[in-house]
């Protein structure tokens, strides 16, 4: 007699997950969740994130509520392939600043068998697609997007505001830098 049981662990159970959103939604914390019920349930887990992510520290990923993990800083994504031995959950922070290549690194560790958790900004303090997210969306299994309180009137924020004058893609800061905010008031206040 043939059972579902008997095919389950025939086929690598692979795949990706997206935890997106703008500055201070919860996407590193959510990522830290994921990853601590992963090991609680025994299972073999390494974390990545940019090496330029130095804010809160050089090695740990930190979220703003100071949750902590330790984590592997790389110079590029085809390095978490290097590290990427012997794990059964990878999970990869700020994956925004990564290269083009971390979709390709993601799925050829999918398709190892191996679940892929990544978090990253959306969009970039000019409302557009940043880095390799758009693409790691699309090829994901599953897109979570999370969103911040706007700080001027209080709905959701899906956008991260630049308060500072500074025209850079990438600048690394926090609530002295940036500001979530919703639809209407980011608008208003590009128009300005």
């Amino acid at each position: 007699m043939f059972l579902e049981k008997d095919i389950e662990n025939k086929y690598p159970t692979g795949w990706i997950e997206v935890v997106c959103g703008s500055m201070f939604s919860g996407k590193t914390e959510e990522l830290i969740r994921r990853l601590n019920r992963a090991r609680i349930a025994k299972q073999r887990v390494e974390i990545f994130k940019p090496h330029i992510d130095k804010r809160y520290s050089e090695e740990d990923v930190v979220s703003h509520d100071a949750n902590t993990i330790h984590s592997i800083p790389v110079e590029n994504a085809s390095q978490i392939l290097f590290y990427a031995n012997e794990v059964d959950v990878i999970g990869i922070d700020e994956a925004q600043f990564f290269d083009n290549e971390l979709p390709d690194v993601c799925q050829k560790l999918a398709n190892q068998g191996i679940r892929v958790i990544v978090a990253g900004l959306d969009m970039n303090f000019l409302g557009e697609p940043f880095g390799p997210m758009p693409v790691l969306m699309a090829i994901a299994e599953y897109v979570t997007k999370v969103h911040a309180i706007c700080m001027r009137c209080g709905n959701l924020a899906q956008f991260s505001h630049r308060t500072i004058a500074d025209n850079k893609l990438v600048v690394l800061g926090e609530t002295e830098s940036y500001e979530p905010l919703c639809r209407h008031c980011y608008n208003e206040v590009q128009q300005k």
